[in-house]
């Protein structure tokens, strides 16, 4: 291409981009969708609901509309389809809680993301010497917060493993670091004959049982409170680790799968999910950017390619690999005893 058909708009709009993402976390953090959800209002209206300034009211609602997040016909606002469904948080599809998250930590901690390429140290909690996870779960706000944002960022894909596994052939799992529970919610709903266990840390068993009741498979479905690196991994024909992985340096992932195979019978699967870097490196930038997310997140995380996993697994004594797609940057690496 010649320079006389070359543009900076790509340029521009990427170094930009977070006006855009910052318009759409604070119209989540203010309720704006759920507040529209209830019924659809006005400029006036909605400025005297959320408290909103007048000076700034009126374009930030016309540039959600811009962003198509918003619909506007004869001065009055709704939601688009897809708002009104995962925005809104009286619905059990409310994938909200991940954007919550990259408000209130994410958001602050990318804007560092630049010390911590030149350092390759952590711009979180950790960087104080506090550990993450620690901090996460002592506090409840904070942990019921990172629990939400788990299920908002993994819906996709635990819908779609509830189907894509062939599940017919196991009779229980257990979803390891399993937050809230939405994993195996979406998979004991989808199959009714399997039982399955949510393993995490002692504290997260209230809001687990809590999501579980509310969905209407707590006979299905129990908590095995533990640490995954000092406590052996329940036995069950199928282990599942959903966007845990990642949080590790090298060494704790071997562990990690190697605890899988341990506790797996002959035939056994484990699945591990995650945004998979595919195998040139090119493609999934969302895979790619979670991996920078680890860096100013974690003091060893890293994301991965699905070759990259499988040899893992084949390393701890998995005969059979593969990968799978699952949803949008989303997929998993199956590995069979």
């Amino acid at each position: 291409m010649s320079d006389s058909k070359l543009t900076p708009d790509h340029i521009l709009q990427t170094g930009t981009a977070f006006w855009a993402s910052k318009a759409l976390l604070s119209a989540v953090e203010i309720e704006l969708f759920t507040e529209l959800a209830k019924h659809p209002e006005d400029l006036d209206a909605l400025k005297a609901r959320l408290g909103l300034h007048e000076r700034g009211a009126c374009d930030f609602l016309d540039a959600l509309v811009a962003l198509g997040f918003l619909k506007r016909k004869e001065g009055v606002y709704f939601n688009t389809p897809e708002c009104e469904l995962f925005l809104d948080k009286n619905k059990a599809s409310y994938i909200g809680g991940i954007l919550e998250m990259a408000n209130h930590r994410l958001y602050p901690t990318w804007s560092h993301l630049t010390t911590a390429l030149k350092t390759g140290q952590p711009q979180s909690e950790e960087k104080d010497g506090e550990d993450l996870f620690v901090e996460l779960y002592a506090a409840p706000a904070k942990l019921k917060e990172f629990l939400a944002a788990m299920t908002g960022v993994s819906r996709g894909a635990n819908m779609t493993m509830a189907q894509q596994l062939p599940w017919s052939e196991c009779t229980i799992f257990a979803d390891i670091g399993t937050a809230q529970g939405d994993l195996a919610v979406q998979i004991a709903k989808a199959q009714p004959h399997l039982k399955g266990v949510g393993f995490d840390l002692p504290q997260v068993a209230p809001v687990f049982e809590d999501y579980v009741d509310a969905n209407g498979v707590s006979e299905q479905l129990s908590f095995v409170g533990g640490d995954f690196f000092k406590d052996d991994l329940p036995k069950v024909d199928v282990i599942l680790m959903g966007h845990i992985l990642h949080d590790w340096d090298m060494t704790e992932k071997q562990v990690l799968i190697q605890k899988a195979w341990q506790a797996l019978p002959a035939g056994g699967l484990f699945v591990v999910y995650d945004s998979l870097i595919d195998d040139d490196r090119s493609e999934n930038a969302f895979g790619l950017l979670m991996s920078l997310n680890m860096l100013v997140e974690t003091p060893g995380g890293f994301d991965y390619t699905g070759a990259d996993c499988m040899e893992w697994m084949k390393a701890a004594g998995f005969k059979e690999t593969r990968v799978e797609h699952l949803v949008g940057p989303d997929s998993m690496v199956v590995g069979t005893k």
